[in-house]
């Protein structure tokens, strides 16, 4: 397997091996659009992907970026970032983390909340069955727009 001068795997071997595993063939545009996502900060929507993808893969379609996406989420390689949005917004699947959402610019950022990670469910769902994750999602007004609006 490729790696970096860390010892670490590179993307395009985390990705085959992520593939083969998954049984998917790796394709060049899965292989952009998963850089993509993996080295984006943003959370990028679909639409953002193939824009940014378009000028070194002309041929790639919108729907190609759709199908990619949800065949990567599919096998747990990228997460759906839940927001109020109509566009769905995506993140390499990495550490587990939560996310913070602007309701006026629309910015998600990422932190860790230990204590809630940490935290036993509550008594009405306690018994319910059994959870594979945990993640808050906060929505609020970021600083920036705050500012913005007090300047006008």
């Amino acid at each position: 397997m490729m790696r970096d001068q860390q010892g670490m795997l590179t993307l395009q071997a985390q990705l085959e091996y992520a593939c083969r595993k998954a049984g998917l063939k790796l394709t060049p545009q899965r292989l952009e659009i998963f850089r993509e996502l993996a080295t984006a900060s943003d959370h990028p929507s679909a639409e953002t992907i193939h824009r940014r993808l378009l000028p070194r893969l002309p041929s790639l379609s919108l729907d190609t970026v759709y199908r990619t996406l949800a065949t990567f989420e599919k096998y747990g390689l990228i997460t759906r970032v839940d927001s109020r949005e109509s566009q769905a917004r995506f993140e390499r699947a990495a550490d587990d983390h939560h996310h913070v959402i602007c309701r006026n610019c629309g910015r998600i950022t990422d932190f860790q909340w230990h204590r809630f990670d940490e935290t036993s469910l509550p008594p009405e769902i306690e018994h319910w069955g059994r959870i594979s994750k945990k993640n808050a999602t906060l929505y609020g007004i970021c600083r920036e727009c705050e500012e913005s609006a007090r300047r006008k």
